[in-house]
């Protein structure tokens, strides 16, 4: 990294990509389960998926970065094996294998081999990778010549071996598609779909380009000479794009179906060949000759059976079996007869199809939410027609008559889960709309009717079990058991400010009379005491009842009360409100004995806290005494120095709660013992308690909201966690992947109070008080702290805006090759009426297709109060929106107007259109409606809108507008050329313009009032293909680009003050450079992402949090940028990141730093994903580490950890 930079950043991702590019199916946990897994690739990271066929939902096991472009993934098993290993294709230029250990939960690297350069490359190996079926070897292809074999097998120890490749490389050819074939246990064949264009180069009139033929060829590995040789080439359609192995061997005649243009083919060297078309959908609003691809699919073997479910590129699933010759026994002879394709039902459009031997099928979805499917049925009794080889001609340059069906509802599958994708995200906003103490993240995302509008908040999901209201307002709530062997608590008690009630746990929650518990009491402690006794402490004393119903009671001294207790099995401590400490513990017959000291504290005691009893052990060695001087005290419970202090903390605020429990800890490796402190302030403190010593280390601070913090322990996922409580309830648990400490808030209204609850309905759940009512909640899901709510939108979402005012937004929507609403009625009204024609919702059927249309609209969403779309107008004349600003006129006394940017008849590529205009839109009922008032012709689509002095600052083409309103069109106040391309992006602050160029970085304008002109004066010094921007303050900008890179540029300070000068002249007749402006623009940042900028925004992600740069990814990545204050922060982890660049190399092989400087050198950014692997490497990996910086593990982590939690989550 260049240290030479000014400033420095730290890169940390919110929520990784969701974009699922590629999934495979595997037995990778092996060890005797059968189960399968998914793992799926998304962005740089593998994810390994538990199916829980059961309970109707996937969860994740581990998510691995490899920092690395993952280009193919595929699973195999060595014969005998029981588990399957992953073969990862990546930009290392290495075959990479991995097995996933369960025991430790990780990724291991078993083999890294290198063959070639890095980087993404047409000549390199990696894009392709296919294995043969019985796991005895592994092909991996470039795009053009290149072909490598690897042969796998075992060693004399049964390990995993790869061989040196065995070249398969052919010169000037191009690779489309590659699959491993099943032949059984003969020599291994791998098909590849190609194209030579050796006469194509050499051809200059393009005739040879016209006639060229794309090739099915065999590539068989001999394993008996160990060579790889050309065995069978044959010539198939020219648009053919996909491959799919047929099984053979046994259970099948092997060969390839071959998808093209309209057609699916069988072929096979041996075999003749069968060809049956695509159907297409019938319909009024259908193009009848608009020719289908198959865009995804999957094989699925069954016992003695196997099937294809292939997907077109609308999303309609088609099953297609092939059938075999009988003999005269009726066995088949493992000769191909025929091919048959029927219609079986719609999904969304998939990048990759699992099917599960339980009968489940995974869909990694394009676009939008995944989803997993069950099979109700596998279609072979339904009236659907089923279209078979015989009717249509093997040979491809036979015409036929195209077979046609009727999409409808599904009836084979049914939804069982979504799982949330935010790809593609196309824009991001953070917003405090209903003023909590956090802001939340709202995107638009998704495409044509799959698109939503999200709200993300920090938080994990609550399912709420029941909600019943209460007689009184109640104070706290406990349960309990009746005996310690107990599975379920017996308990509910509630104390309210005179009384206490008592309810059952069963079928049903009701009142019990006669527990034993003093009713006309409020209850300050609940406990189970030995092995079925039960104590409550109230303000007049403790009442002890043990199994006989027998009651032993200890009166609190006179003119006296109890302020504070703190309970376990065997010990009980309270606190007079004199200050007096009072200390009992259990004997051997199960009474309670008192301690015959009573310590005096200096001030009230406010809180207690007994830790649990350790196995083994007769008590708990600490109790920890909080007081209304500020303080904790930890007091000794030892024989030999009983209630002796140990330590003592200051605080910065008296505390409110304490608890002490154990907890996993990344750190020690193991079970350690902390101290959880809340204070009257709403701060919440966790410090490690020593167990030997009993001083107080490696405090910990964190906000959570302007109330007093309560503390309860509770059971999430069979670990221990706590519960605290203050403006809204937070979770605080072991993160199960790094191990670490993580406090999150719960998506779940404030409680007054809360509490450990497990019955027979809810084996790990929590009891909470919510104003006059009881609620009893679960959280099941750890592994995603981020929630989301989605609304659905009409079409793709291109660009969004807020309300000056109201909490509502206005999303431009616009799908290209799609038949507008006009144009659809129009259709289905001239369409004869014989037939009912059933209307199919187009969430999951899609938008009738046209090529060279427009649908387009506008709407209004409310996220707030009915988080619904509430408005909506839909755009005519083939009109596309483009951009859209919210705009204040200073014409009009600063009403602000809604402005579209709009495009009529684009084409995307080459880039065409008729025109562009500027609609202009009044707010009325506070925004929930829209008023047309005029709209402005252009001679472009004005792709950048922004409000700009109480005018209208417009980008069209190359050009820079400023429009005023005017009573039949906007007014034009001046233009002038700021851009070298075309104007995608603008940005201001006072007088100041940045303006985002397609292709040419940005550039910095001024304008000049009084010689109303607009004048360029600072631009960069390298061609950018700019996709998102945002000032960082008046001299820098903050940039994205297509290429995935993230950057900060600034102008130079001479530069910026000439520019900010009175007058213009100075600035108009200084001399520019190479055809650009004077002034030239400082790199100050670089770093490569892995996914596309769309959205960049200068804000604060948590409540007191500092400023920082949040970026959203088209992929659906949101990332953070925040700069380092001190010099010392930057220092540490410069020198983290360079010891576990080489300590805990990417998984996949390539180098890291080369990672992060794809297109150029990293600068000024240390990689925080990086740095927070720390948490995850061996004990003995984290001591060399952090011996060589001169600090203890736990000091390490704490500023890893500190690093997210202060800014982010």
């Amino acid at each position: 990294m260049a240290t030479t930079s000014s400033m420095f950043m730290y890169s940390l991702t919110v929520q990784p990509s969701t974009a699922i590019t590629h999934a495979i199916l595997g037995q990778f946990i092996g060890a005797g389960s059968k189960e399968q897994q998914i793992l799926t690739a998304t962005g740089s990271r593998l994810t390994l998926h538990r199916p829980e066929p059961t309970a109707g939902k996937i969860s994740t096991i581990i998510s691995h970065d490899v920092f690395g472009i993952i280009r193919a993934i595929s699973a195999f098993r060595l014969a005998g094996s029981g588990k399957d290993f992953i073969i990862v294709g990546s930009d290392s230029g290495r075959i990479t294998i991995l097995e996933y250990q369960p025991a430790q939960n990780r990724f291991q690297r078993i083999h890294l081999e290198t063959y070639g350069k890095s980087g993404v490359r047409r000549v390199i190996p990696g894009q392709y990778l296919a294995t043969d079926p019985k796991g005895r070897a592994c092909m991996v292809a470039s795009v053009e010549k290149n072909k490598l074999v690897y042969v796998l097998n075992r060693d004399a120890q049964a390990e995993l071996t790869i061989s040196s490749p065995l070249e398969a490389h052919k010169p000037q050819s191009l690779l489309f598609a590659l699959v491993g074939l099943d032949v059984g246990y003969d020599n291994p064949i791998f098909a590849a779909l190609e194209v030579d264009y050796t006469e194509s180069d050499q051809d200059p009139s393009g005739q040879a380009y016209t006639d060229i033929e794309k090739q099915l060829v065999y590539y068989e590995l001999d394993l008996g000479l160990n060579h790889v040789l050309r065995k069978w080439a044959d010539t198939v359609d020219r648009t053919a794009n996909m491959l799919f192995q047929v099984p053979g061997g046994t259970d099948g005649p092997s060969g390839v179906l071959v998808c093209s243009e309209d057609n699916i083919t069988y072929r096979h060297h041996n075999q003749d060949t069968f060809r049956v078309p695509i159907p297409r959908r019938k319909g009024p609003t259908e193009d009848p000759n608009r020719k289908r691809y198959i865009t995804a699919g999957v094989m699925h073997k069954m016992r003695g059976a196997f099937f294809f479910l292939l997907q077109s590129g609308d999303g309609d699933l088609f099953k297609v079996t092939i059938q075999l010759v009988l003999n005269e026994q009726d066995e088949p002879t493992g000769e191909v007869g025929k091919l048959k394709i029927k219609y079986f039902d719609t999904v969304p459009l998939a990048s990759q199809l699992c099917i599960l031997k339980t009968g489940y099928l995974f869909i990694a979805s394009e676009n939008g939410d995944h989803q997993f499917y069950q099979f109700e049925k596998l279609g072979d009794d339904d009236d659907e027609p089923e279209f078979d080889s015989d009717s249509y001609p093997a040979d491809n340059s036979v015409s036929y008559t195209p077979p046609y069906f009727q999409p409808r509802e599904n009836i084979n599958i049914s939804l069982i889960e979504n799982i949330d994708s935010m790809n593609p995200l196309m824009g991001c906003k953070v917003l405090n709309l209903t003023d909590d103490d956090a802001p939340q993240i709202y995107t638009i995302c998704g495409t044509g009717a799959r698109s939503s509008l999200r709200t993300l908040r920090h938080g994990l999901e609550v399912s709420e079990v029941v909600e019943s209201e209460l007689p009184h307002l109640p104070s706290a709530v406990w349960t309990t058991k009746l005996r310690r062997d107990d599975d379920y608590d017996a308990y509910i008690v509630l104390s309210f400010a005179n009384g206490t009630l008592v309810l059952s746990i069963g079928e049903t929650v009701e009142e019990v009379p006669d527990t034993g518990f003093l009713a006309p009491v409020s209850t300050l402690a609940v406990q189970l005491m030995g092995e079925d006794s039960l104590v409550q402490v109230h303000p007049r004393g403790i009442r002890h009842i043990l199994a006989n119903s027998k009651i032993n009671e200890w009166a609190a001294p006179q003119h006296r009360s109890i302020v504070a207790a703190a309970t376990n099995e065997s010990q009980v401590a309270i606190a007079l409100s004199s200050g007096e400490l009072v200390y009992f513990e259990m004997d051997s017959d199960g009474s309670l004995q008192e301690y015959n000291e009573r310590p005096s504290m200096r001030g009230t005691v406010t809180c207690l806290s007994l830790g649990p009893v350790p196995e083994g052990r007769q008590r708990s060695s600490f109790l920890a005494v909080g007081c209304d001087d500020s303080t904790v005290r930890i007091l000794s419970l030892d024989p030999e120095e009983t209630l002796a202090s140990k330590s003592l903390q200051a605080l910065t605020s008296a505390p409110s709660a304490l608890l002490i429990m154990p907890m996993t800890d990344s750190s020690s490796g193991g079970s350690t013992l902390f101290l959880h402190i809340g204070l009257y302030s709403g701060v919440y403190l966790r410090t490690v308690l020593d167990e030997v010593t009993g001083e107080l280390v490696d405090t910990r601070t964190r906000f959570l909201g302007p109330r007093p913090v309560k503390l309860s322990k509770v059971t999430v996922q069979e670990e221990l966690a706590v519960l605290a409580l203050s403006s809204r309830p937070w979770l605080g648990y072991t993160d199960q992947q790094t191990k670490g400490f993580m406090l999150t808030p719960l998506d779940n209204p404030p409680l007054e109070w809360g509490w450990n609850f497990s019955s027979e309905q809810c084996r790990e759940g929590m009891v909470g008080i919510q104003g006059q009512s009881l609620k009893i909640f679960s959280v099941e899901k750890l592994s995603n702290n981020l929630l989301q709510e989605s609304i659905s939108l009409q079409y793709t979402p291109r660009s969004f805006v807020r309300h000056p005012e109201h909490p509502l937004f206005y999303v431009i929507e616009a799908d290209n090759n799609v038949l507008a609403p006009a144009t659809r009625t129009r259709l289905l009204n001239d369409a004869p009426t014989n037939g009912h024609t059933p209307t199919l919702p187009p969430e999951q059927f899609g938008y009738s297709r046209g090529r060279k249309h427009w649908a387009s609209s506008i709407q209004i969403v409310d996220p707030i109060s009915t988080k619904s779309v509430i408005y909506s107008i839909d755009l005519e004349d083939n009109e596309a929106a483009v951009s859209v600003a919210a705009v204040p006129f200073a014409s009009q006394d600063d009403e602000a107007f809604l402005l579209v940017g709009t495009g009529k008849d684009m084409v995307i590529s080459p880039r065409s259109f008729t025109c562009g205009f500027i609609h202009v839109y009044r707010f009325h009922n506070d925004g929930k409606e829209l008023e047309l008032i005029h709209k402005t012709q252009l001679e472009q689509p004005p792709l950048a809108l922004l409000p700009f002095q109480g005018r209208l600052l417009a980008g069209v083409g190359s050009e820079l507008y400023i429009f005023d309103l005017g009573m039949r069109q906007l007014l034009r106040k001046t233009k002038s050329p700021c851009s070298p391309r075309l104007i995608t992006g603008l940005q201001t602050q006072g007088s100041r313009i940045v303006v985002s160029d397609i292709g040419e970085s940005v550039t910095y304008a001024v304008y000049k009032f009084a010689e109303n002109r607009l004048i360029p004066f600072a631009d960069d010094t390298v061609a950018r293909w700019t996709t998102a921007t945002a000032m960082v303050d008046y001299e820098t900008t903050a940039g994205g680009d297509k290429f995935g890179n993230l950057w900060l540029v600034r102008c130079p300070r001479k530069a910026s003050d000439e520019a900010d000068e009175e007058g213009a002249a100075h600035l108009l007749h200084e001399r520019t450079f190479l055809q650009g402006t004077p002034a030239r623009l400082e790199l100050l940042v670089h770093f490569y992402a892995q996914d596309i900028p769309v959205a960049l925004q200068k804000t604060a992600l948590v409540a007191g949090g500092r400023e920082l740069l949040v970026w959203a990814g088209i992929q659906g990545t949101i990332g953070i940028l925040v700069p380092f204050v001190a010099r010392e922060d930057v220092d540490f982890f410069q020198q983290l990141e360079g010891h576990l660049r080489t300590e805990d190399a990417p998984l996949a092989g390539r180098d890291h730093l080369i990672y992060r400087s794809y297109y150029a050198p990293v600068k000024g950014v240390i990689d925080g994903d990086l740095c927070e692997r720390f948490m995850q490497l061996p004990r003995d990996k984290k001591q060399m580490i952090a011996g060589d910086m001169d600090r203890s593990v736990r000091e390490v982590e704490r500023k890893i950890q500190e690093a997210r939690t202060k800014v982010a989550f």
